[in-house]
């Protein structure tokens, strides 16, 4: 495994971590080795110490035994992203381990870098001869942001393809590592019970949320450039929503599994102007109080204008327009310093006629929810009426919990493990195509258009600890609907 910004945020924070679990419940080969590919002065025994002193920060239960033996199986690399001498010393590299370890001439690029560098990265690699599967399999592994717009994700899959297959291709999303996410395919597939009415005669609305307690934090610089939209809503927002309305697939093949997911992001329904002005609600947070601790607004964050117009808050309705889903809203928002940390997806269905209860004074008996908890607490929770004891007829709501942690034990994971394992096995299931992304892109491109042109007059417009703009609250009231807060 190469990793490409071996010394950065990323690698330290998740991958040096993910690693270690995965070589704690033994799915790392014995004879597996890590390259650090970086511009700093580091000899082989340097990045050594560096990744063990990185596993004691931030891996979980380390044990110390354990740790040694993952990290003396890493080298280091001194070289520059724009030097293809650099590649070609790599190359000489990756041949001599592969003889002193048996890796089997197979490479995993992991290109933790600014996207920036992505298709310089996989260019240069490409003429020093690293992409070739000659005598074993070369698969690179690309982080989001995936593009800043459709003109740019075509760009960057076309510099990409140039040089490199789409099989060897990993676009990565961390999200889709969590047990949770991967648990939809099951919920709905391995279920009698919910596949059934999982579609547009029984369900009413889908919410889905991915709310934050944190705000910018020190990425200032990179959130100016990027956005709540661009951030969240094409890679990891659009992954839950494909996941809950994709139509089942032949296989659990990657292709197959891939395909419908993909039919959904060109089901969904254009974007005009009345959607637009009515669907689509934008945020930026400002100062307030997160858990009993005054915050400053996202425009007194370091690295950021004093007059940003750069939005930490997105929700919006949009329509897949098929079969299955025909006149069902999905109702997504995301945000950051929200009143709690939180990742749900909620599918409320239509409410029962009320006759039978209209003696009883339930005119309003609330909806059956299903909620799946992606994070912090990963589960599953059914909500519907059952009679309240006594001696009237009284409807009340009960909940039935589903905890991974209460059936199945907790290990610690940082989202990566399950991806990293995938990509060394060749399972492409949890990762986008380029069709996938340009179809997202796409998508959204009339909202950044809107935005480019029009520069927001209300920043900012919610509070620090609240759940946002009361424009989102709007959004679905006027629908009479209202979210779902995370429970946490």
């Amino acid at each position: 495994m190469v990793v490409f910004g071996a010394l950065g945020d990323l690698s330290r924070r998740k991958l040096l971590p993910a690693l270690y679990y995965l070589r704690t419940q033994g799915l790392l080969p014995e004879r597996f080795a890590v390259v650090g590919f970086a511009r700093r002065g580091l000899d082989d025994a340097g990045f050594r110490r560096y990744a063990r002193e990185e596993l004691e920060r931030f891996a979980q239960e380390l044990d110390s035994r354990a740790a040694d033996e993952l990290v003396s199986g890493f080298f280091y690399q001194r070289g520059d992203f724009g030097d293809e001498g650099s590649f070609r010393a790599l190359g000489a590299r990756l041949e001599a381990l592969a003889r002193e370890r048996g890796t089997g001439a197979n490479a995993l690029f992991y290109l933790a870098t600014d996207p920036v560098f992505f298709a310089d990265i996989a260019r240069r690699a490409a003429r020093a001869g690293l992409a070739a599967q000659d005598a074993g399999w070369r698969r690179f592994v690309v982080e989001k942001p995936f593009g800043r717009d459709l003109a740019s994700a075509e760009a960057l899959n076309a510099a990409l393809l140039s040089v490199i297959k789409e099989e060897q291709i990993y676009r990565i999303d961390h999200y889709l590592g969590k047990e949770t996410v991967q648990n939809l395919l099951v919920l709905r597939f391995a279920n009698g019970i919910f596949e059934p009415v999982w579609d547009r005669r029984y369900v009413d609305h889908v919410q889905i949320t991915v709310a934050e307690e944190l705000g910018v934090e020190r990425r200032g610089s990179y959130y100016e450039r990027s956005g709540a939209l661009r951030d969240m809503v094409p890679s990891h927002m659009f992954q839950l929503l494909t996941l809950t309305a994709m139509e089942p697939p032949a296989s659990f093949a990657a292709d197959a599994v891939r395909d419908e997911q993909a039919k959904v992001l060109r089901a969904l329904q254009p974007l005009g102007a009345e959607e637009l002005r009515r669907g689509v609600v934008r945020g930026q947070y400002g100062a307030g109080t997160v858990a009993g601790k005054a915050v400053p607004g996202y425009r007194q964050e370091p690295d950021v204008a004093p007059d940003s117009s750069t939005e930490t808050f997105v929700a919006l309705e949009t329509r897949v327009d098929n079969w299955r889903w025909a006149g069902v809203p999905f109702f997504l928002r995301t945000g950051k310093r929200l009143a709690r940390r939180g990742t749900e997806l909620v599918i409320q269905f239509k409410r029962v006629p009320h006759v039978l209860f209209r003696d009883a004074q339930a005119e309003r008996l609330p909806a059956n929810q299903l909620v799946v908890r992606i994070q912090p607490n990963e589960g599953i929770s059914l909500r519907f009426q059952a009679k309240v004891p006594g001696p009237s007829m009284r409807p009340g709501t009960v909940g039935m919990d589903f905890r991974y942690h209460d059936y199945f034990g907790e290990r610690p994971n940082t989202g990566y493990e399950r991806l990293l394992r995938d990509v060394m096995l060749g399972d492409a299931t949890h990762f986008k195509r380029a069709d996938m992304v340009e179809a997202a892109w796409s998508y959204l491109a009339p909202i950044q258009e809107l935005w480019s042109a029009r520069r927001p007059q209300d920043f900012p417009n919610y509070p620090a600890g609240s759940w946002g703009p009361a424009e989102a609250d709007a959004l679905l009231g006027a629908r009479h609907r209202r979210w779902l807060d995370c429970a946490g």
